[in-house]
């Protein structure tokens, strides 16, 4: 079994920065992917981010230059540091592990970006 804690999320203003985090505990193999998925209302969810434990990344085309993942692996945690927020980046932001073809959520964290 696998839990997933997101954090971080919130309301701010556009042109502002938020940090997200997702932390990882259970049964963590040493190869994984973790990512950040979105969703906004009456919208499919999407990939916004993802990090291997190798330290690869994929970002949208639509956060890059403002969007950063990066990894801790020893404490397992992924953290995405959002800039230059717009409004169109409000939505439920996911956490998602996959690791040996399965996939594990976290329950969503709201990021509302408005003035």
């Amino acid at each position: 079994q696998v839990q997933l804690v997101e954090s971080g999320g919130g309301l701010v203003q556009p042109g502002g920065s938020l940090r997200l985090s997702c932390a990882a505990s259970g049964s963590i193999f040493s190869i994984w992917t973790m990512g950040w998925y979105r969703q906004a209302p009456e919208k499919q969810r999407e990939l916004v981010a993802s990090i291997t434990s190798g330290g690869s990344t994929n970002y949208a085309d639509s956060v890059k230059g403002r969007f950063t993942i990066s990894r801790d692996n020893a404490k397992n945690t992924v953290v995405l540091q959002m800039n230059s927020l717009k409004p169109e980046d409000t939505a439920v932001y996911y956490c998602k592990l996959v690791q040996r073809a399965i996939n594990w959520w976290g329950k969503g964290t709201l990021v509302t970006v408005s003035s």
